[in-house]
């Protein structure tokens, strides 16, 4: 097991052992607020976009279904005629940066997310390290009416005039401690400074949202096969919070899986997918777009590769607060469109 593998298992269980660690958490906190002050000082600058950003984020190490939801506010405002652009730090992609995500651009290059959200809505997308150029990017190419941020809100070199900040129930704060002692990334006060999206099949909070999934789809292109449910399966997920994965198949009626779990916007290999038996795999959309350069590399990979799509639902009231923060910036939308 790998150091990153053993922490996060301890974060997850709460383990004792973490508080040998509070004292980088106290270095960790020290400098971070440190920095923050800088920026609200002045005497660090911030970036400020020549249209209105939004920044999708949370406050938590690992997955919290942000990715899901920005794709689907991407989608919604599309629908509204709402001319919008995404950008994203592209963890995980190799460059050149800042770069441009055309349907064309693979995973290596941009990072599996900015893939994943490029190849769901065809939004206008830019990555890279420089929130600033991947904007001026962007911009240079497309006539725009918001830029959404995908993560980035700890990144205080980017000035942003709305921020959504998901919050999922099922992994909750944890020991509410900062990193390394805990996973989160600011302490939980900075969850009175932005709109909070909490993430949960029963939840607590009117601006709320969860997970829906569809009908699993095969990634193999040359294969015909229905899905079966009751086979066994090899549970593939290089995701924040592989567990979110694993319910979600229990929820589908898929209880036979064997789970192999791998880093967040881990590098597949074709040896990765290979077993001692021809089971088939199941997998999330995140991890798709790594894993079918292998598959078309590989034409002789005749295992079957299930996928399973998933669609943020989000609450009444967090459409009604999107059009009235919104409205506030001077960004219309076509009302007459559902």
């Amino acid at each position: 097991m790998s150091a990153a593998q053993m922490i996060q298992d301890a974060w997850n269980s709460q383990a004792k052992w973490l508080i040998v660690l509070r004292p980088l958490s106290w270095l960790y906190r020290g400098g971070f607020l440190l920095n923050k002050g800088l920026y609200k000082a002045g005497l660090k600058q911030s970036y400020k976009a020549p249209v209105p950003v939004m920044v999708i984020g949370n406050i938590t190490v690992g997955g919290s279904g942000k990715t899901p939801l920005l794709i689907h506010l991407v989608k919604y405002l599309q629908a509204k005629q709402v001319r919008i652009g995404v950008i994203s730090r592209g963890y995980g992609g190799k460059g050149p940066f800042p770069a441009y995500v055309g349907l064309d651009v693979e995973a290596e290059t941009a990072g599996d997310e900015p893939v994943l959200i490029v190849q769901s809505t065809g939004v206008p997308m830019a990555v890279g390290p420089n929130r600033q150029k991947s904007i001026e990017l962007l911009l240079s190419k497309h006539v725009l009416d918001l830029i959404i941020c995908d993560d980035g809100l700890q990144h205080w070199a980017l000035e942003r005039q709305l921020e959504w900040i998901v919050l999922d129930n099922n992994r909750g704060l944890g020991n509410e401690k900062v990193l390394p002692e805990g996973y989160l990334r600011e302490p939980k006060a900075r969850l009175k400074s932005g709109t909070v999206i909490e993430h949960a099949a029963h939840p607590h909070m009117p601006l709320n949202m969860h997970l829906a999934e569809a009908a699993p789809y095969l990634l193999n292109e040359d294969l015909v096969k229905v899905f079966d449910p009751d086979v066994d399966f090899y549970a593939v997920a290089g995701i924040g919070f592989p567990q979110r994965f694993y319910n979600t198949l229990e929820k589908m009626g898929i209880h036979q899986f064997q789970c192999h779990e791998f880093p967040d916007h881990y590098e597949y290999e074709i040896t990765d997918l290979q077993f001692e038996d021809a089971n088939p795999i199941i997998t999330t959309e995140k991890d798709a777009v790594k894993i079918l350069p292998l598959l078309k590399q590989n034409p002789d990979f005749q295992r079957e590769i299930w996928v399973v799509p998933v669609d943020a639902v989000l609450s009444e009231a967090c459409y009604e607060t999107l059009h009235q923060q919104l409205k506030q910036l001077g960004i219309p939308l076509d009302e007459g469109i559902n």
